[in-house]
């Protein structure tokens, strides 16, 4: 049975660049919501003794939308969390910031190219930057709803999540200045580092 991971910081440590109200409707609710559905639909099935990995990578071929999406939701959250901090942005480690501009040319175009990403998703959805680790480049792609990058053969090592209900709150419409923020103010690189 899958659990609400417990963050790292208090919900209220975000703020103002993400509200306590915004963490605890985000984790408290929609994320345990996520896990709730995933443990309900796969109890007694195949699924149930499988990685989160692998339950989506298998719901995604089989075509078991409703596993998939709540599986998918809940790594997709887990990584989330744990790519913010509070006091976030900043100085990158510099093996990550050399692995960027080599791949990306700038750390500038790097961040112009993540920020439009989740501008230009359409709906609900998120924005990455994975690593093809085939060639061993690092990518930045967006994706819809619950979708990520792992079932196209990539590894996500940064993920933020633009459905209305992780910025609406405290941005009504402006989702430009919430993934400004996000990028700017919350980022715990030294965590995606690690992933790297």
């Amino acid at each position: 049975m899958f659990e609400l991971p417990k963050l790292d910081y208090a919900n209220s440590a975000l703020s103002p660049i993400m509200s306590e109200q915004t963490l605890d409707l985000h984790h408290g609710k929609h994320h345990q919501t996520y896990i709730t559905n995933l443990n309900n639909l796969i109890k007694g099935s195949d699924y149930e003794k499988l990685s989160l990995e692998d339950i989506i990578k298998k719901s995604s071929i089989e075509k078991k939308i409703g596993i998939f999406n709540n599986a998918s939701q809940h790594w997709n959250h887990n990584l989330f969390w744990k790519c913010m901090k509070p006091n976030g942005g900043g100085n990158v480690p510099s093996k990550l910031e050399n692995k960027i501009k080599k791949d990306f040319g700038s750390f500038e175009k790097f961040r112009e190219e993540f920020i439009n990403a989740g501008v230009t998703q359409f709906g609900s959805g998120w924005c990455w930057l994975s690593l093809k680790e085939k060639e061993d480049k690092l990518v930045v792609t967006k994706s819809p709803n619950a979708e990520n990058p792992i079932i196209h053969n990539m590894k996500p090592i940064l993920g933020c999540d633009v459905w209305e209900h992780s910025y609406y709150l405290d941005y009504r419409n402006k989702r430009p200045a919430y993934l400004e923020n996000f990028f700017d103010k919350l980022i715990n690189w030294e965590y995606i580092d690690s992933l790297l």
